[in-house]
This record gives C-alpha cells, sequence and structure tokens, in this order.
C-alpha cells in the first residue's frame, strides 16, 4: 500500500518538478529524466508524455540544438504561460506541503 501512495505522490508533482528545472534553465527530455530519476526515483518513460502535453498546453515550447555526439537535442523553455503556471503551481505546493506538515508534525 505504501508503494502506491509514494508512486501517486511523485506523479502529482512531476509537472511542478519538470517546471521548476526549466525556469533554471532550458534542457533536453533525457537531461530532465536523468535528474527526475535521480532525485525522486521517477521512471524515464514518464518524462517524454508530460514533455508532449506540456508543449501541447504551451507551457514549453522546443528549439533544436546541434550535439557533436549525434543528432541535435530537443531543447524545452518556458513559455510565457509556463512561468505564470510554475509560480502557481509553486505556490499551490507550498501552501498544501504547509498543512500536510502541520497535520503530521501535530499526530502522536
Amino acid at each position: 500500500m505504501p508503494e502506491t501512495i509514494e508512486i501517486q505522490l511523485k506523479k502529482g508533482v512531476l509537472a511542478l518538478c519538470v517546471l521548476a528545472l526549466l525556469s533554471r534553465a532550458d534542457s533536453y527530455a533525457y537531461e530532465i529524466a536523468s535528474r527526475l530519476t535521480k532525485d525522486i526515483d521517477m521512471g524515464e518513460g514518464t518524462i517524454y508524455p508530460l514533455m508532449r502535453r506540456m508543449q501541447s498546453d504551451g507551457l514549453v515550447e522546443t528549439y533544436l540544438v546541434e550535439s557533436q555526439s549525434g543528432p541535435p537535442r530537443k531543447y524545452y523553455r518556458l513559455t510565457n504561460a509556463g512561468r505564470r503556471s510554475f509560480e502557481q503551481q509553486k505556490a499551490e505546493w507550498a501552501a498544501f506541503s504547509n498543512a500536510v506538515n502541520d497535520i503530521v508534525g501535530a499526530a502522536a
């Protein structure tokens, strides 16, 4: 049972984490996936559909950068709508996590 909760929590914050990473710097999907796999143990396969959805929702846009080790890489960057969404989600996350911490901290 705890494993199911953990997976749902990770999926719930995945878009916020991607927006946060892209708010710091443009990046390509494999780099984002590697960071999320390392930091929150999120599978690579979940990132690519999310990136496509975020692009179709207008939160990110792409551009190609030549690579010395193969084909050009598709980089993602936040759009203005993506920046606004990140700020809104970050505020909602702060309020939510504070409320959860209050409840968990008060538990015996």
